[in-house]
């Protein structure tokens, strides 16, 4: 392409890459054609394992995104004309250019992607969406011809990210003839379906779950479901979890975005169950807001704002220590990005003694310090 045209599509290369710096978290490839004469070059720029990666004759290079645009520029000077198409999610912009123009133009996505397409050059999928048609159809994930709903590949790479981060725990019970895993404030459940999926079909072990909650349309939208899927290794029992104690062995226990201290009564019913290991994702904090007593701190939380955030950070610390205290090894960590939910802190944890009692005395330490008293541990007996 001629000197002119090349200016031009540097334009829309500017316009394009301040798009992705501003929505780079939607983003899902570029794919790219150069032709010459009558042959056409195809290459992509692709996440593999993490890693933005320029693909083309046969080459593959790590770049950023302006670095691939740049080059773009580069290869376009030796070629008649440029198809570049920009993937994110709801979205295509589509630039053209040649000798004669340089146009651009947006195109429809509709609703749904095709599954394979938008994962295959990404990362190693747990929940592979071409063998798990489903339970992805029964959740709400897929359409029933086998499509990723747009409004749901965020949701579903947040399902797939979740079962990377349990999974290593699950290694943990590869012995076990048996893996039972308790889902306290389960809801409906959909990543207990999920995790069931996992570690039946993909992991081929034996499982068994009990899902707890006290509100009976749940429990029972999560029955049909079960039913419907032909999960037969699944219970769900209407009760407090204040009060409900499991009349077997359980070697997990999760509790996703239980609200405010509905999570402490899913961490004492893992207490009190002797629960292998822990995987809890807290949702909002009330409960300590108000207790909060200490002067020393008066003045750094005198705004509003100030005082919840730590109040979250106190209230989460706290439940980690106190999970310690009951000999776990705990680990927090950020499970999905915080641009999807400020509410991203997932605790981790996996029995490894009767007890920790260094961590019991920070717990209550930090308790006296701050004259609280979280619900959890009136319920641990």
């Amino acid at each position: 392409m001629k000197k002119q045209a090349l200016d031009k599509m540097k334009l829309f290369f500017m316009g394009m890459n301040s798009r992705y710096l501003e929505q780079k978290d939607f983003f899902i490839k570029a794919e790219f054609t150069f032709t010459s004469g009558t042959k056409q070059f195809k290459g992509e720029y692709v996440n593999i394992n993490d890693e933005l990666r320029y693909i083309f004759k046969g080459e593959s290079q790590s770049m950023s995104f302006q670095d691939m645009l740049n080059k773009l520029m580069s290869e376009a000077a030796l070629y008649d004309s440029l198809n570049f198409r920009y993937i994110q999610r709801g979205t295509i912009v589509v630039i053209e250019a040649n000798d004669k123009q340089v146009t651009t133009r947006n195109e429809d996505t509709s609703e749904e992607f095709d599954a394979d397409s938008q994962i295959s050059n990404s990362r190693e999928y747990y929940i592979k969406s071409s063998k798990s048609g489903p339970l992805l159809k029964e959740i709400g994930i897929m359409t029933k011809d086998g499509k990723i709903k747009n409004d749901m590949i965020r949701k579903y790479n947040q399902i797939d990210h979740f079962v990377e981060v349990v999974d290593p725990i699950l290694n943990c019970f590869s012995d076990r003839e048996t893996i039972t895993i308790m889902d306290s404030g389960c809801g409906k459940s959909y990543l207990t379906f999920v995790l069931n999926y996992y570690i039946k079909e993909v992991l081929k072990k034996n499982c068994y779950f009990i899902g707890v909650d006290y509100k009976e349309n749940v429990i029972k939208s999560s029955k049909e479901r079960a039913n419907r899927l032909g999960y037969k290794n699944m219970e769900f029992i209407q009760e407090d979890l204040r009060t409900y104690m499991p009349n077997r062995h359980i070697d997990m226990v999760i509790s996703l975005h239980a609200c405010d201290i509905a999570t402490d009564y899913a961490i004492a019913l893992a207490m009190r169950s002797k629960a292998e290991s822990l995987v809890i994702v807290p949702c909002c904090h009330k409960e300590l807001k108000d207790q909060i007593n200490s002067s020393p701190i008066d003045s750094l939380i005198k705004h509003g704002i100030f005082k919840s955030r730590f109040n979250d950070f106190l209230t989460d610390s706290l439940r980690a220590l106190f999970i310690e205290a009951h000999g776990y090894e705990v680990t927090p960590l950020e499970y999905v990005s915080p641009i999807d939910t400020p509410k991203n802190l997932m605790i981790r944890a996996i029995k490894k003694s009767n007890s920790n009692e260094k961590a019991r005395e920070e717990y209550n330490n930090i308790k006296k310090l701050f004259n609280v008293s979280p619900t959890m541990e009136k319920y641990v007996y």
